[in-house]
């Protein structure tokens, strides 16, 4: 089974149900039931032409969903409506349903768990830890959603800033987590640069290219991590970096920051260093703090302490951490990273230990077990 076909193909299917009347939780509810039928059907019986299929799949399951609620003529005259078999023409639709789904009438929040849950295709588990919520809570405001859209008109499209949180959301998830999705949240991002003046869009544009660009030294053959520092650096993509650095420059240079032009400059100076040794931490923590001022983001905050502990000694980046609630994402595995360097092996392999029996991720888990095990071996020895 094809799962990133059926992917890349359900943002085009749920727009055409949209633009054909339906509202967008039942087209959204549709084009999942197609999807499932897909995965049951496609494999003995591939169609020639998969996105026609799946518009008439979906539209077949909204209109027996539409059929148990309306009168029979109603029923029979939306019968008629059905599309023809055939080639369905090639309209790429998903960053205009990013932006419906960035309506007014939601909270940026929501907005932005909606369209990562009906548009971007991840699961309710995975916007929650990107949300650092519990997932129940994650499934309310995403049902909220869908009940607060299927009751207005989608003829006020959202703003840039909700629509560029969801893209980096995505990209974030598909560059470490269970869906590839990153290459789309670039394409995506490409062409709303292309649309929008805007030094954000740029911004966001430019973080996610030079991110994207390390991603061949990420991981071992075996699929294991491999940390920044211990990167071959000659796996880099030095064209993407030099379009990133580029792309961001010239945001720059309208003197209006915004946070992802910030954290692409953090990415800029990581990329620019020819061996770890040579990273210029001080310029880091400099960006980090004007990261800290424009969100005060408590995932911004845990990662200056780590750049603290890199320009000014392991100590002090600890103490930056101590002011940080224990119980935030990967806070355990920064501190036992601060106390190996602070010479504190006990510690930190416990420290190590612990963040692993933590970490969500299972190339993350494996990393740290394989951490705190290096530790003890050394304690042995």
């Amino acid at each position: 089974m094809n799962e990133p076909l059926l992917r890349s193909l359900t943002p085009s299917v749920l727009g055409i149900l949209v633009r054909r009347g339906a509202d967008f939780a039942a087209a959204e509810d549709a084009v999942q039931e197609a999807l499932v039928e897909a995965v049951r059907v496609w494999p003995a019986d591939p169609p020639q032409d998969p996105k026609g299929w799946l518009v008439t799949v979906a539209w077949r399951r909204f209109l027996d969903a539409t059929r148990a609620d309306t009168a029979r003529r109603r029923r029979e005259d939306r019968v008629d409506e059905e599309p023809a078999p055939g080639p369905t023409p090639g309209v790429d639709d998903t960053l205009q349903l990013y932006f419906l789904c960035a309506h007014p009438s939601l909270t940026p929040s929501s907005a932005v768990a909606l369209t990562l849950r009906a548009v971007g295709g991840l699961t309710t588990r995975q916007i929650a830890q990107a949300y650092l919520v519990p997932e129940p809570t994650m499934a309310q405001r995403i049902s909220r959603a869908k009940r607060t859209v299927s009751a207005v008109r989608f003829d006020r499209p959202g703003d840039v800033a909700t629509v560029l949180r969801v893209l980096y959301l995505v990209f974030n998830e598909g560059y470490s987590g269970d869906v590839d999705l990153a290459a789309e949240a670039i394409r995506l991002t490409r062409q709303l640069a292309g649309a929008i003046d805007h030094p954000e869009v740029a911004g966001l544009l430019a973080l996610m290219l030079l991110h994207h660009a390390r991603r061949a030294a990420r991981t071992a053959p075996d699929g294991s991590l491999v940390p920044l520092a211990a990167q071959d650096r000659s796996l880099w993509d030095t064209r993407m970096i030099a379009e990133g650095v580029e792309i961001l420059q010239a945001a720059l240079a309208r003197d209006r920051l915004g946070e992802f032009q910030a954290q692409a400059a953090v990415a800029a100076l990581h990329a620019d260093a020819r061996t770890a040794e040579e990273t210029d931490w001080v310029q880091i923590v400099e960006w980090y703090d004007e990261l800290v001022a424009l969100t005060d983001s408590p995932v911004v905050r845990l990662n200056r302490a780590v750049a603290v502990g890199e320009a000014d000694g392991p100590r002090a980046g600890l103490a930056a951490l101590g002011e940080l609630d224990p119980s935030l994402p990967r806070h355990t595995a920064a501190a036992a990273y601060l106390h190996e360097r602070d010479g504190d092996l006990a510690t930190a392999a416990r420290l190590y230990a612990e963040a692993a029996r933590k970490a969500v991720a299972l190339a993350e888990r494996d990393h740290l077990t394989l951490q705190a095990a290096r530790l003890h071996a050394r304690e042995r020895h």
